[in-house]
């Protein structure tokens, strides 16, 4: 009988064991996280990536890790994502798992993590779904967003026309025009070229430019305590951020000043009659902050990437002049000289389309995406991720991908046409992100990328001023984004 009991014991103490096994096991298998290279204290993985060029060497680490893999931003950790398949999963496949926005520490420092871009939650959710619904909808009143665009289009012909074929560098006149979209929909109004204060603005923002693809701003998303105490090119960049945002917060001011809700005339009244609503609402996301915050956030990414795009798609075709050329026959057989394109024309015109799509594909403006965090605890694929986690699904291992884009580093429109010369579809293109935090504005960049590139070769043809087979297109490479080498250019009226 005792032997009995003591075989039971020693029997449940097995049990015990193996349950305490598969339990540890079970839960060991599910904490496992991403693979990557060792962190060393406070500076993390600083010495296996170039702050230069951190997209290369992500590209790097990925073949040696794998397409999911761990980075250490000095203490803070992140987890790339690299390829079309796992970017497609956790953007699209988990879109909400992935749908929170991972603050850089630069980002925060910039926009305090109130508007648009940079909130999370239930913030994010009300004010991404208002700004889609208003942005759409301010096609209402007296002109369309393409009338507007169609217009600002002719506002930029007359300008180049009257540089009378002498070369100069296109990028003021691309941002001036491209930025006068956004403020006729966000500010209610246009300014003239020559407004000094919107000329100091632009200025602002150009040299915002220039100054993120200095070593300092980058290292500040390693070191922020540290750099926050240290002179650079990054605390200008702070410095510039302030100024545009006294800017729209004054015309904010003015717009409560002269505001008639019966009669909104922009994003700016239709946000403030929202407020209006929304006053005995303790927990309303609508205030003055996210107000002027979202204000900013739209003017920026309305400004910024689409002049970008365009700047760089004119150097690009300074180099190819037999893409021009057929990309005017296109627009001479289907606009003609006497009209003004329009989207609805760009389904008659394949290639033209097709250039458009490649440009974007080729300058890969943002690769390492805008980065994202999971909202929860997340399995994806064998790893656990850990909630808040920053994640970078990047966007240049899905544009350039060799399978679907033969030659990727090559600029060949081929890439979006059949061989029957119709356009191409593709699921790797994603210049604007994809899932949850596909960019609010894309509608709007892609009209103004056909409009105004259209109106620009309806016009003139493009005269570089070295052999066009000297050109580099190539990016000038950074952290955060890719932009065209300076060049000039003489517009020869057709």
């Amino acid at each position: 009988m005792e032997l009995l009991g003591m075989t039971t014991i020693f029997l449940l103490v097995c049990i015990s064991c193996l349950l305490l096994f598969a339990t540890w096991r079970s839960i060991s298998q599910n904490q496992k996280q991403p693979p990557g290279p060792i962190a060393l204290p406070i500076i993390g993985n600083l010495l296996h990536l170039d702050p230069w060029n951190l997209p290369e060497s992500l590209k790097k680490l990925s073949g040696k890790y794998g397409p999911v893999f761990t980075v250490h931003l000095g203490p803070k950790k992140a987890v790339v994502l690299y390829g079309y398949d796992v970017v497609k999963e956790a953007l699209i496949d988990q879109a909400d798992d992935f749908s929170g926005r991972g603050i850089l520490p630069l980002f925060r420092k910039l926009f305090q993590g109130s508007g648009i871009v940079t909130s999370n939650g239930e913030t994010w959710k009300q004010l991404r779904r208002f700004a889609l619904t208003t942005l759409r909808d301010f096609g209402m009143g007296k002109k369309s967003i393409e009338e507007r665009i169609q217009e600002e289009a002719h506002f930029l012909v007359e300008r180049i026309r009257n540089t009378h074929e002498q070369p100069f560098n296109p990028g003021a006149f691309l941002i001036h025009a491209v930025s006068n979209i956004i403020c006729s929909v966000v500010f209610g109004d246009r300014f003239d070229y020559g407004d000094k204060k919107f000329l100091t603005l632009i200025e602002l923002l150009e040299e915002n430019n220039r100054l993120q693809n200095s070593v300092q701003p980058q290292l500040y998303n390693f070191f922020p305590t540290l750099m926050d105490y240290l002179p650079g090119p990054h605390q200008k960049l702070i410095k510039n951020i302030a100024k545009v945002d006294q800017f729209t917060f004054d015309i904010v001011a003015e717009h409560q000043k002269t505001l008639d809700p019966t009669c909104p005339r922009d994003f700016i009244d239709a946000f403030l009659n929202k407020m209006e609503q929304e006053k005995g609402n303790s927990h309303s996301e609508f205030t003055l902050e996210t107000l002027n915050r979202t204000t900013l956030d739209l003017f920026l990414a309305g400004t910024g990437t689409t002049s970008t795009t365009l700047r760089h798609g004119l150097l690009i075709l300074l180099k190819y002049p037999e893409i021009v050329e057929k990309i005017q026959k296109e627009i001479d057989c289907v606009v003609g000289r006497n009209r003004s394109p329009c989207m609805a024309d760009r389904s008659q015109m394949p290639y033209t389309d097709a250039v458009v799509h490649e440009i974007q594909r080729y300058i890969d403006f943002l690769p390492l995406n805008v980065p994202h965090s999971v909202i929860k605890d997340t399995k994806f694929r064998d790893y656990f991720i850990p909630k808040d986690t920053l994640i970078f699904p990047m966007l240049s291992s899905v544009l350039h991908d060799s399978k679907e884009f033969p030659n990727p580093e090559k600029f060949d429109p081929g890439h979006f046409l059949n061989a029957n010369g119709t356009f191409k579809k593709s699921d790797y293109f994603m210049p604007f992100s994809a899932g949850k935090r596909i960019c609010a504005g894309k509608g709007l960049a892609r009209m103004e990328i056909f409009i105004f590139l259209t109106s620009i070769l309806q016009n003139f043809t493009l005269k570089p001023v070295m052999d066009h087979k000297d050109i580099d297109i190539t990016p000038l490479v950074s952290s955060l984004a890719n932009i065209p080498r300076p060049y000039e250019v003489s517009f020869v009226p057709r």
